[in-house]
């Protein structure tokens, strides 16, 4: 009976999720050697203009770039905040100054993920949508200005047997206001398919982070992934 149950909203998630990805989401891969799971989008930030070279876990990184693309353009307007032609111009700039190098860039999702896969501390970012092996994802973090909030207990959230089955996936995007002591107080669903917000939201509600002065909001973004 929970199956039949479950009808009903999936194909409403069939729907959303055409919805979803023309949107253009993004989500950030690295290869295993990147000890981190999650990355805020200051780091990411910093990272992808070359004004830093490893994590706050002191992990490695290479970024990589896509050539174009909606995921390229997505990635760049959410967390860059640059265009394609300045961010150019600002990596031309760092090699003419001998402060940096041009980051390798590759021409579609799948040489990404394969390059990522097996590139030490390679990073990269490809569509939300896209089923992945042989790379790790990172959880985008989005923290207060003056505050970075560590994850020190993740819950990974439980993957409904039907839509694995009818293989839809997708990416849930959550607020998550977390308490000075480092517990969850709140979760809001910001953008994703139905069913898979809601398993995200039971298994955030358990995360702990890491001790604060103050009340943080955060922003997650939890891929659920078919498997091939």
């Amino acid at each position: 009976m929970k199956s039949y149950r479950l009808l009903p909203l999936v194909a409403a998630v069939v729907m959303f999720g055409s919805v979803h990805a023309s949107a253009g989401g993004v989500k950030i891969v690295a290869n295993p050697s990147v000890r981190a799971d999650s990355i805020t989008a200051a780091e990411l930030r910093s990272v992808f203009l070359a004004e830093k070279r490893s994590l706050r876990d002191g992990s490695h990184v290479e970024p990589v770039l896509a050539k174009s693309g909606m995921a390229h353009e997505a990635f760049l307007k959410r967390y860059i905040g640059k265009s394609d032609d300045v961010l150019q111009t600002h990596y031309r700039t760092l090699v003419f100054t001998g402060t940096g190098l041009m980051p390798k860039v590759l021409a579609s999702d799948a040489e990404i993920i394969h390059y990522v896969g097996k590139t030490k501390g390679a990073i990269g970012y490809v569509d939300s949508d896209l089923p992945v092996e042989g790379v790790k994802i990172l959880t985008i973090l989005q923290a207060g200005a003056n505050t970075e909030r560590r994850l020190i207990t993740r819950v990974e959230p439980e993957y409904p047997d039907t839509l694995q089955r009818l293989r839809i996936g997708g990416t849930v995007r959550l607020s998550v206001t977390v308490s000075p002591k480092g517990s969850v107080d709140s979760v809001q669903v910001l953008g994703g398919n139905p069913i898979l917000s809601e398993s995200a939201l039971k298994a955030v509600k358990q995360w702990v982070y890491t001790a604060s002065p103050s009340q943080t909001t955060i922003e997650v973004s939890i891929p659920f992934n078919p498997r091939p």
